[in-house]
């Protein structure tokens, strides 16, 4: 009652000024948002100025920290087979009697479902809320992991694989959603980055983390590898029980929110041309458009070049340390700093883009970076030449992902259209965990030169090339845009039309 009397004054004090000001010859500063009363009439710039950046700050404390969170327990839990591996005295594979490819099959069925439901996960968390949706997929993948440490051969551990990929599915898509909800599109970027810099830490953190637990051998009669999975996965069941009080829906239902806060955080979204989260529903319109947008193929493109890398990368980090000559922790703890490097690359290049708007090159220049890193693995029998290049190769795939996945929502008006898009990109992209399961074969070893040559191609063909194609095809149509070559898409066609075209107005110039 007291939050619908305070917006009942404040609509009452914006009609008064709107009134006086159209009395006066002088547009009403508030006309392109009647259904929204703007709580700082009379305010100067400056002072709206302060109160915006106060807001975001407010926005940033709660969500992200916690965003963070979930995506370093998921990255964590998904990738922590690899840290199990190489743990001593019983080995993973030893215990489940797995021989020949049976490892690579358990990293594989992973994918298979991973990628499978992603692209459909956004249509789910729209209809159910993102505080449900996040709350129930985060305790259920935590029960599995809790599950995966308890199994006796290798059908055990490839059930728990695959059910993992579908709790796990929804996370990713999910939040870059989500955070484009809250933001506007030139803030998304650091946002993005600084929450996927978490799977970097994951990274880091479980090196350190298995190290420590492998001590545990024999605890329980269980075997150390069998402890990694049970105490990460009681970790993320424990942290998923909070979710539900973490998590608000989008800024119109959020309690951490003054409600003043709550229209200054819904206004500055529609001035930033982007349409009500709540407002849109659910319709087969938004996922046809986003199949039919070039932009959510080229993209995806971009994003298996990511991908691949990145899974390779973090599931097989620990045993091509093992190849460099280390053994047991000492393999997991030469694991950490690339991480620690890559996690700070992440956030940096996540801070610039934004700043600057220029994504594409960012993709560019760190795609590069990363091609010269597996260059070196591929080039070099001297370890400390390979050693750097694993360095070199981490700073130039983690940045990568949330500066293309923020690129990609950049380029999307409509948030279902953009949790459509955002979940194919990403889906597609997933799919190509299947390549990163496969491609590091124990014959290979020690030096595993076609896994580094096929995650060099895909960096390059796709991750950069796809940047290249994509950043010049956008820079065209702005020009067109703006020369006013588009403006007849709009000719003769409703207010409702108009907007119903969303980024395809003519008025929408994208962020290359």
């Amino acid at each position: 009652m007291a939050d619908e009397k305070h917006d009942l004054a404040v609509a009452e004090k914006q009609n008064t000024v709107a009134s006086e000001l159209e009395s006066s010859g002088i547009s009403s500063p508030v006309a392109e948002y009647d259904d929204l009363p703007d709580p700082d009439v009379g305010k100067s710039d400056e002072e709206r100025a302060r109160l915006d950046k106060a807001l975001v700050r407010k926005i940033d404390l709660w969500l992200i920290p916690w965003l963070s969170l979930l995506y370093l327990l998921s990255f964590l839990d998904r990738t922590n087979i690899g840290n199990a591996r190489v743990a001593v005295p019983v080995k993973m594979e030893t215990s489940l009697k797995m021989t020949g490819r049976d490892y690579n099959d358990a990293l594989t069925i992973f994918f298979v479902s991973y990628a499978g439901a992603e692209p459909l996960t956004n249509i789910v968390l729209k209809r159910y809320s993102p505080r449900y949706f996040f709350t129930g997929i985060i305790i259920l993948w935590g029960a599995i992991m809790t599950v995966m440490g308890c199994v006796n051969n290798q059908a055990g551990l490839l059930a728990c694989r695959f059910f993992l990929g579908l709790a796990e599915a929804g996370l990713f898509p999910g939040v870059n959603y989500y955070l484009s909800c809250w933001y506007k599109r030139q803030e998304l970027g650091a946002r993005a980055a600084i929450f996927f810099s978490a799977a970097a830490l994951a990274g880091s953190f479980g090196g350190l983390l298995a190290a420590a637990i492998s001590n545990m051998h024999g605890v329980g009669k269980y075997a150390g590898w069998r402890w990694i999975f049970i105490l990460e996965g009681l970790a993320t069941v424990f942290v998923g029980c909070f979710c539900y009080w973490m998590v608000f829906d989008f800024p119109d239902t959020a309690g951490f929110l003054t409600p003043d806060e709550r229209l200054r955080a819904q206004r500055r979204l529609r001035a930033d041309n982007q349409t009500r989260a709540e407002a849109e529903k659910i319709s087969r319109q938004y996922v046809f458009q986003a199949v039919r947008d070039w932009k959510t193929w080229a993209f995806a493109v971009q994003y298996m070049g990511c991908l691949c890398a990145l899974y390779s990368f973090s599931l097989f980090l620990p045993t091509i340390m093992v190849g460099l000559g280390h053994k047991g922790n000492r393999a997991q703890l030469m694991s950490v700093p690339p991480y620690a490097a890559a996690a700070a690359m992440t956030v940096a290049v996540g801070l610039f883009a934004d700043r600057t708007k220029l994504r594409g090159y960012s993709n560019m220049a760190v795609a590069l970076m990363g091609c010269v890193g597996f260059a070196m693995l591929l080039g070099s029998h001297n370890p400390h030449v390979q050693y750097a290049g694993t360095f070199l190769g981490a700073m130039g795939i983690y940045p990568t992902v949330p500066n293309t996945l923020t690129w990609a929502s950049n380029n999307v008006e409509g948030s279902l259209k953009r949790g459509v898009m955002v979940g194919i990109v990403v889906g597609w992209g997933n799919l190509n965990g299947v390549v990163s399961s496969n491609i590091y074969i124990s014959k290979d070893g020690p030096r595993y030169l076609p896994g580094h040559g096929i995650v060099f191609s895909y960096m390059f063909l796709f991750l950069f090339g796809g940047s290249v194609v994509t950043h010049f095809l956008l820079e065209r149509e702005n020009k067109l845009r703006r020369s006013g070559q588009r403006d007849h898409w709009v000719e003769g066609k409703t207010e409702q039309e108009i907007r119903d075209l969303g980024d395809l107005r003519p008025d929408f110039i994208y962020t290359t």
